[in-house]
């Protein structure tokens, strides 16, 4: 039995270590309480957080928290796939995304860069992680999936704001191949119906009725991919636009005097290499030049869930001096290097919000550290300029670097990076324009362009588009640019996709026997075809006829070989007389007849809060007339039809769209899809859908004054 002394000592523990977390969670709760009370978020008339804070660290705690309001589903699946937790809430199925994830994303590296990092980064992030623990502190209704608790040192596993990071380009089926010990088929490589990329054009003031410079805003993502907002302090921070969900900085967007557009980058900033490989004593080694070293192995566990509750698979993972180890070729490994700096990252991301010149943006450039982002900017001096990816490692051009190359050879070592000056970059070019639509740089601001053979071969692997042959001919030679003019270019209907094929088309049917079966029974098609000015609309059934015969050819056209255009398929006469059968077969199967307006076909339908939208033809949904970007509509609506429907429905393309004058005050007008919220119980669900589907830009109330009148709801956290 337990003496007197021994039970009050037990007694006396028992109370300390039940009073130390309440005593921790009563000082994180004070501490929670004194950041909102800091804080206002002003939601507009279109449910937008305007966020307003003493500190940059107020600004960041309150606009997680709107974020969270809008959307806590994206955010925490954002850091669920950023940190590879991805399994443990759906399955096995996830599990080598994880893995993926998981040899770049090391928490306890990130830990440790946490605490190495600047104080003034340090403090945003704890005010990231208290913003969202705030949010589910004050909605215990709301269940997370898998993170119950935010940690400042996780917004260094997220500081890429594009829709697919570097790290995703490697091929999972190989990748577990490689460590599952089973071959895994990839999947075949398809034509994809709608490039990535966006769309970023700048207008000088040259240009301008207005003598203002002028910027186009247009990411081209999944729908609903980020969030609309503004975030204010008294610290100089005061920046509007897109924020991918769960992030603290603008992602695309501007501040009063100057923005900034990203574009997916063409350069080469991710290596493979092969690895020579042997083993002894049950180690692994590699060649590297005229020796040999130790491959480094790494344990890693994946959890993932199963009807009976969580298993784990464990993994040993292999890295060179080059990267991890991602599949084997020919007998050789395959490591993969790229960029892995997300301090710098983090930086680079938040600092260039506050830039308020082009010199300030141009330091926050020499970071370094966006590695697959091309930049379209402009400001209130009237600067505009092009920067390319802000990440590129010289190399020996000896070497082809888009092939796996020789992981052996010391020569085939990254050396330093390219600087600004190094890298392709235009500051004010004398066309008065520059553009960028995820193409090549080489024809983005007309006469004034830069010129391939200026740069290595690794700052650039993409060619032209269709979309950069319409932004040419949109910009080029114009003095008379309105925001409002600046809009409707944005949404010009021209598809110069067409040009080529359907003219070779039209040709070949002239050219049949007058007694040609073929030519009767395409009559009808060739002559609303001939009569089609190559222009989108709702209306128009020259469009669903055109896009349904193009994607027939497509399927077996050879590209033309004229880059210097765009690439244009050509085919023979009567492949594309057949398929011009076909596409009216289609049509008439799932509509009734080929004479379809396209706006019938082309929808834009959003029906629950879900990640992966269901659709349904027999419930409602608006007509879309801009078409994917691969027939050089600059305004991007990427659909198909899904199981059980015969409409199609977009689900990436245009995701938000902004126009900007910066001239004594900022002017903008911009719309997002659908709506800023993610609960379909809310009115601001859907309540941009006519206003994106026709272009009609609503005002973007900047200012504090002009939330006048246009106020919902005003608030702290």
């Amino acid at each position: 039995m337990a003496n007197k002394k021994t039970l009050v000592t037990a007694a006396v523990s028992f109370v300390f270590f039940a009073l130390v977390p309440c005593r921790a969670q009563a000082t994180q709760a004070t501490r929670w309480a004194r950041e909102a009370s800091r804080v206002t978020i002003v939601r507009d008339d279109w449910g937008i957080a305007h966020v307003y804070g003493e500190t940059d660290a107020d600004a960041v705690f309150g606009m997680i928290y709107a974020q969270a309001e809008d959307d806590f589903n994206r955010v925490e699946t954002n850091y669920l796939n950023a940190m590879g937790r991805l399994a443990e809430t759906e399955g096995e199925d996830k599990v080598y995304q994880d893995l993926r994830m998981k040899l770049f994303i090391d928490p306890e590296a990130l830990k440790k860069d946490y605490a190495a990092s600047p104080e003034w980064l340090k403090k945003l992030m704890d005010a990231f992680a208290d913003g969202a623990n705030f949010y589910l502190a004050k909605h215990p209704q709301v269940k997370p999936r898998v993170i119950k608790h935010f940690e400042p040192w996780m917004a260094l596993a997220f500081t890429e704001g594009s829709i697919g990071g570097d790290i995703e380009r490697v091929d999972l089926a190989k990748l577990e191949a490689f460590y599952g010990g089973k071959a895994v088929a990839s999947l075949p490589e398809q034509a994809d119906p709608e490039p990535g990329g966006s769309n970023g054009i700048a207008i000088a003031p040259a240009n301008t009725v207005q003598h203002h410079a002028l910027l186009l805003i247009n990411p081209h993502t999944s729908f609903f991919f980020r969030s609309e907002l503004q975030m204010v302090s008294k610290q100089g921070l005061d920046a509007y636009g897109a924020v991918t969900w769960g992030q603290f900085f603008i992602y695309q967007g501007f501040n009063p005097r100057l923005g900034w557009m990203h574009t997916s980058s063409g350069v080469d900033a991710v290596d493979e290499y092969l690895e020579t490989m042997s083993s002894k004593d049950g180690h692994y080694f590699y060649k590297y030049g005229d020796g040999e070293r130790p491959v480094i192995e790494k344990q890693i566990t994946v959890p993932y869930i199963t009807p009976q509750g969580m298993a784990e698979k464990k993994f040993t993972a292999y890295y060179t001096h080059h990267g991890p180890v991602i599949r084997d070729q020919d007998g050789k490994w395959v490591t993969i290097r790229l960029m892995q700096e997300p301090v710098k990252a983090l930086m680079q991301s938040y600092s260039r919000t506050k830039a308020k010149s082009y010199r300030e943006y141009l330091q926050t450039m020499e970071l370094q550290a966006n590695s697959s982002n091309n930049t379209i900017y402009a400001d209130a001096d009237g600067h505009i300029a092009y920067f390319h990816g802000n990440f590129i490692p010289r190399r020996d051009p000896r070497f082809d670097f888009t092939k796996p190359v020789d992981g052996s050879d010391p020569a085939t070592e990254w050396q330093s990076l390219l600087n600004v000056e190094q890298s392709p970059h235009l500051l004010d070019p004398k066309s008065g324009y520059v553009f960028n639509v995820n193409d090549s740089p080489w024809n983005g601001a007309g006469e004034s362009s830069l010129h391939k053979q200026d740069y290595p071969a690794y700052v650039e692997t993409g060619t032209e588009s269709a979309r950069g042959l319409h932004a040419m001919r949109l910009l080029q030679g114009r003095k008379d640019f309105t925001l409002d003019s600046l809009v409707t270019a944005a949404y010009d209907s021209y598809l110069p996709w067409f040009i080529k094929p359907l003219s070779r088309l039209i040709h070949a049917w002239e050219n049949l026997p007058a007694s040609s079966e073929t030519k009767l029974a395409l009559a009808g098609q060739i002559s609303v075809l001939q009569q089609w000015d190559l222009r989108w609309g709702v209306n128009s059934v020259a469009t669903s006829l055109a896009i349904f015969w193009g994607q027939e050819i497509a399927k077996a056209a050879q590209p033309a070989s004229d880059e210097d255009e765009f690439s244009a398929p050509v085919v023979p006469d009567g492949a594309a007389l057949k398929a011009l059968a076909t596409a009216s077969d289609k049509l008439t199967a799932d509509f009734g007849t080929w004479q379809v307006p396209w706006g019938e076909i082309n929808r834009y339908q959003r029906l629950t809060a879900d990640i992966v939208q269901p659709f349904d033809d027999a419930k409602p949904s608006t007509p879309v007339g801009f078409t994917y970007s691969t027939w050089g509509s600059l305004a991007a609506f990427g659909a198909k039809p899904y199981p059980g429907t015969k409409k199609w429905y977009g689900t990436r393309g245009n995701s938000f769209v902004a126009v900007v004058e910066f001239g004594d005050k900022v002017r903008a007008r911009a719309v997002t899809a659908g709506g800023e919220s993610g609960d379909p119980a809310s009115r601001h669900f859907n309540d941009q859908v006519e206003r994106y589907s026709t272009g009609n830009l609503r005002e973007v109330y900047f200012y504090r004054d002009q939330l006048k009148g246009h106020t919902e709801k005003e608030y702290h956290p």
